[in-house]
């Protein structure tokens, strides 16, 4: 009798069964990380703002003269147009309180409506001005991507 050689359809099906519980696992893991890449993009946009911010906080003293965008150093807000490229939909800056707000905001797609909002909040203390990602109003953080 000729001995056979190869595989059982059981055993095809069995390793068709791992890689797709394999790619099951992988997919929403790989997409949560492209989004977070690409909304790095939104988060960098704020960085010329924070810069500008602290220069003109340490020239005046406090942060009341440093919260309009296009004048003492503070770069002009960005939008939609100005950023045709990128994942940046717009950054502004705003005055709240004592507090400079930067606020920027990625495209709707690739980020999902809900998920897109990037909002830093700079308090002057002490000669320096100290960065915290805005609790409410920052919908980035609860998406898990910033």
């Amino acid at each position: 009798m000729k001995k056979q050689s190869g595989f059982t359809l059981i055993e095809l099906m069995i390793v068709v069964a791992i890689v797709a519980i394999l790619a099951a696992i992988a997919l929403p893991a790989y997409q949560t990380y492209t989004k977070k890449a690409k909304f790095s993009e939104v988060v960098t946009a704020t960085g010329a703002f924070k810069t500008a911010v602290e220069v003109c906080a340490q020239k005046d003293g406090a942060l009341t003269n440093c919260a309009t965008a296009g004048t003492n150093g503070i770069p002009a807000a960005v939008s939609a147009s100005a950023s045709a490229n990128s994942y940046v939909q717009s950054v502004d800056i705003a005055l709240s309180g004592t507090a400079v707000q930067i606020t920027a905001m990625g495209k709707v797609p690739p980020f999902a409506s809900g998920e897109e909002t990037y909002i830093l909040e700079g308090n002057y203390d002490g000669g320096r001005v100290i960065w915290t990602n805005a609790a409410s109003g920052s919908t980035c953080s609860a998406a898990g991507i910033c």
